[in-house]
């Protein structure tokens, strides 16, 4: 299995051009992925700079044909204009995509940080090869520490949740219908920009050991595929970024039981279609 995840930026690329299909040309040259965790996404916000207003799950939809498409809106706003302007993360999938949940993560209030919005983590649980496991892709708070370890407690407290009801949940022995009992295995990825870099405090919160041994850690994929090796610049590579020097934000976690399963971990320093460089996973099928 493969997964790609990448922080696209609106899809706008270092040179200013907010181009979708130009994200899926690049993701599909670094790999033939059979997920795809996006972060910012933006579906009729033309105030964005370099957007139309374009419709963009729609237009990356188009893009990824045999992909099932599962958007979190952290952001839906009126636009102005009797429709809604929205902003979140995707997760595109060609895997069968068994349950999706949509998480608001917190959003304290900071008064150092007026400008920060709000986040969301999208949760699937897919049928991987070995058998289902939870990806979530997300995307933390830049401007404020405070929101960063709320929302980093939060994910944290929802794998937690997970594994427990994973200990007393038997799937199809419930009701039909929404009252369906379904697979939510403690198996799990966390993926996506966390705005904090290696050995900060939010990291070292996400890595934290559990109390409960029901409940598996989480590892960072590339100290596992890449053992004693730096980070990789994730941000910050070209001119037009946010970020004045390059630097990691980008992670991929997983739970301790997928560790045997990590092939390799690739950060594609190339990219220029966004600000960020998608990170790529790959994970072998046998243990």
């Amino acid at each position: 299995m493969k997964l790609v995840s990448w922080n696209i930026q609106w899809a706008r690329g270092i040179d200013l051009a907010v181009d979708p299909a130009r994200i899926v040309r690049t993701a599909n040259k670094l790999a033939d992925f059979d997920v795809l965790c996006l972060q910012e996404v933006a579906v009729n916000f033309a105030g964005l700079p370099g957007s139309r207003g374009e419709d963009q799950v729609h237009e990356l939809s188009l893009a990824l044909p045999g992909y099932s498409a599962h958007f979190g809106v952290a952001t839906d706003v009126d636009d102005g204009q009797g429709s809604r302007s929205l902003f979140g993360n995707v997760l595109f999938s060609r895997l069968p995509v068994l349950q999706v949940y949509r998480h608001l993560l917190p959003w304290p209030a900071d008064p150092a940080a007026d400008n920060s919005m709000q986040r969301i983590a999208v949760e699937a649980v897919v049928a991987a090869p070995w058998g289902p496991i939870r990806i979530i892709t997300t995307h933390l708070e830049y401007y404020s520490a405070t929101q960063r370890l709320a929302q980093v407690e939060a994910l944290r407290g929802l794998h937690r949740q997970a594994c427990q009801r994973a200990a007393i949940v038997q799937p199809g022995k419930v009701a039909k219908g929404p009252f369906q009992a379904r697979p939510r295995p403690v198996s799990a990825i966390l993926a996506g920009d966390f705005n904090c870099i290696p050995d900060s405090t939010e990291y070292r919160h996400i890595v934290q050991s559990f109390e409960d041994p029901a409940t598996p850690d989480f590892i960072d994929a590339w100290k596992i595929a890449h053992p004693g090796k730096p980070h990789p610049p994730t941000a910050g590579l070209f001119e037009n970024s946010w970020a004045k020097t390059p630097l990691s934000c980008d992670f991929a976690f997983v739970t301790a039981d997928l560790n045997m399963r990590i092939r390799d971990v690739i950060v594609d320093g190339n990219s220029k279609a966004s600000d960020h460089q998608p990170v790529l996973l790959e994970f072998t099928n046998r243990r």
